[in-house]
């Protein structure tokens, strides 16, 4: 698995094998397989009009949508996209669903304090590679999909996120939000974590975590040693 697609998220088709469909996700061009079950055509309108951020919300937590067609209920990770404005309905395929949860509209100004309070919602999440949602996540996964929940969409992989951004000179003067990379031996940058307070960092490494940091790197409270090289500290 290279990476999740949440609810809600659009994709074009770029190939067909039997039952599997090799996709490219919109908002940040990653493609993988998927199975056909998983996808619902939809019109180039309705993407081109849920794609737009006044015209679909973010959950913030695990959302319940209730179906009038059947009486059944759908029930969405937090970070799902659902085409709609809050407390109304939407339409997929034949069914209209009725969001019954609290929900969230995506902020029109991104806030790097509202990135570390909603990156603290994942601690204790389980490592999962390619993971996205509260059942599992990698390391650049939960920045990514922190940081679409606040309202700024990052690329997928912690090399590519690396790329992005404003330098920080100093860890000193790193402020909760502000991204962390790491390196190896090679100089390619494989981990990223999020900035959650002076000296204090939340990443996803076997699990959600916190974790200190100061200018050589992670250090983990568990083990006691230095687990990750610091590379470079970005600021969006």
């Amino acid at each position: 698995m290279v990476t999740q697609i949440l609810f809600g998220e659009t994709f074009s088709i770029l190939e067909e094998r039997g039952n599997w469909q090799l996709v490219r996700i919109h908002f940040d061009n990653y493609e993988g397989w998927i199975d056909r079950k998983q996808s619902l055509p939809v019109t180039d309108e309705f993407i081109e009009k849920t794609n737009e951020s006044s015209n679909h919300i973010i959950t913030d937590k695990t959302a319940q949508c209730y179906c009038k067609n059947d009486s059944t209920y759908l029930l969405l990770g937090k970070g799902s996209r659902l085409p709609q404005s809050a407390g109304s309905t939407f339409h997929l395929g034949h069914k209209t669903y009725t969001t019954i949860s609290k929900t969230k509209a995506i902020p029109k100004h991104y806030s790097a304090l509202k990135v570390a309070a909603t990156a603290m919602d994942y601690l204790n999440v389980p490592y999962l590679w390619g993971g996205r949602s509260i059942m599992g996540v990698d390391c650049s996964g939960l920045v990514q999909i922190v940081y679409h929940m606040c309202g700024h969409d990052l690329p997928r992989d912690s090399s590519q996120q690396a790329l992005t951004g404003t330098a920080i000179d100093f860890v000193d003067e790193a402020r909760p939000g502000d991204l962390a990379f790491f390196d190896n031996q090679a100089g390619e940058i494989i981990h990223v974590g999020i900035i959650i307070e002076p000296g204090k960092i939340l990443h996803a490494s076997g699990q959600v975590k916190i974790d200190k940091i100061d200018h050589n790197g992670i250090f983990s409270l568990e083990q006691g040693i230095y687990t990750h090289s610091l590379r470079i500290i970005k600021r969006f």
